[in-house]
């Protein structure tokens, strides 16, 4: 994704978010964020897809036919012993009063719907790609999502039906030029696994040093031996509220908001990737704060244009797919192009099978005379997966067998 198109959503204090903001080249401090547009919905209302792929979980009905039968159950047995004391009022009040507090109607509570956050930043003519990206997040996630689209005065009517960011615990931010193979509930999923002082989580920018972008061009600190890539970045933001990041500013440590700015003033003239540098630079004096997914959850062209470098992704297959480079909209990588145009031009009325993964596998059989086409089980892998899964939470239904 271009550098002038990329933000990241953080929220400080209580429900005051913070931006990581686009510093597109040396004058980018100065312009004005884009704005966070549209207003709360929850998923199957942003999506307008079939409830049996978007908010029907297995069970809910019966759960909530059991709630009602056992209240309505309970409320008439209460009524029924009211009754034969009508004789004596005192006893009636007394009674009533005792049955008020000790029988009451019996519902199932029903846990909470954990909801996911997605946030991304949609400029320019991103349009089209930042509405496929969303797409691929709704045909293969489980969970609720709520979307968090920030977008420039020209594209915010287009975007008035998304969700505004409002007291948010944890967030996945990606780039408009990605698409989810397998569902976020997987991702999302790497919240657990932070330790106690980890609050956000990214690939690496490479797996092979020598080829790398930052450990051989870089002019400024980065994390580790390679870097780490922005274009998907997950992050638990009560944490990065109340942390101190260290930095080589002044001895103690700063919050985020006051970390930024004079971080970009003093590494302006040396940064070329704008907001991932930054990132970039902060983990590197808070290497403790930052947790590592492997690159099959960021997997871009740099992972197969040289050579198959992913060991994750030849393993498990890719989970989720970075088109950087701009590798959708020409013919350099049409392995990439090939799974970003099926999904793009899916109903979602239609059988994924039918019109998703067989013409994708089938489209593969063009891209072979490249070495990203060479390898088509590991765009695949994690796609039939992922229907496999959609299909079994939201069309079969198990039931206990008869005694």
């Amino acid at each position: 994704m271009r550098i002038h198109c990329k933000v990241v959503a953080i929220a400080v204090g209580f429900g005051v978010f913070l931006l990581v903001y686009l510093f597109g080249g040396n004058g980018g401090a100065d312009e004005p964020p884009p704005k966070e547009v549209g207003g709360d919905r929850e998923l199957e209302e942003v999506g307008r897809s079939p409830p049996s792929l978007l908010s029907e979980y297995v069970g809910s009905d019966a759960v909530a036919k059991l709630a009602r039968k056992s209240a309505t159950g309970v409320g008439e047995r209460v009524g029924r012993k009211e009754g034969k004391a009508t004789g004596r009022e005192g006893s009636v009040n007394a009674k009533s009063k005792f049955l008020g507090k000790v029988i009451r109607p019996v519902t199932r509570r029903r846990r909470p719907e954990e909801v996911m956050h997605l946030a991304v930043v949609a400029c320019g003519k991103r349009l089209d790609e930042t509405l496929t990206m969303l797409k691929s997040a709704l045909l293969f996630s489980l969970k609720k999502i709520k979307f968090h689209i920030f977008a420039e005065d020209s594209l915010a009517p287009e975007f008035e039906e998304r969700v505004i960011l409002k007291d948010v615990d944890s967030l996945l931010y990606v780039d408009t030029d990605v698409l989810f193979l397998r569902p976020m509930d997987d991702i999302w999923m790497f919240l657990k696994s932070f330790n106690g002082s980890q609050l956000a989580a990214m690939a690496p920018e490479h797996e092979v040093s020598k080829i790398g972008w930052y450990s051989r061009f870089a002019r400024h600190p980065f994390y580790g031996v390679t870097g780490v890539n922005s274009g998907v970045m997950l992050m638990n933001l009560t944490r990065i509220r109340r942390t101190l990041f260290k930095s080589s500013l002044i001895a103690g440590g700063l919050l985020w908001e006051d970390l930024l700015h004079p971080l970009h003033q003093k590494y302006k003239n040396y940064i070329t990737w704008g907001d991932q540098d930054l990132l970039n630079i902060i983990f590197h004096y808070n290497p403790e704060n930052l947790y590592i997914f492997p690159c099959q959850w960021n997997y871009r062209p740099d992972h197969c244009m040289y050579g198959s470098n992913c060991k994750g992704a030849e393993q498990e297959g890719v989970s989720i797919l970075h088109g950087n480079r701009g590798v959708y909209h020409d013919d350099k990588q049409p392995a990439f192009k090939v799974v970003y145009d099926a999904i793009h031009n899916f109903p979602f009325e239609d059988n994924m099978f039918q019109s998703l993964f067989y013409p994708i596998q089938n489209k593969f059989l063009d891209t072979v005379n490249t070495l990203c086409g060479r390898i088509p089980q590991v765009f695949l892998k994690q796609i039939e997966n992922a229907m496999k899964t959609v299909f079994e939470a939201n069309v079969v239904r198990h039931v206990r067998p008869h005694k």
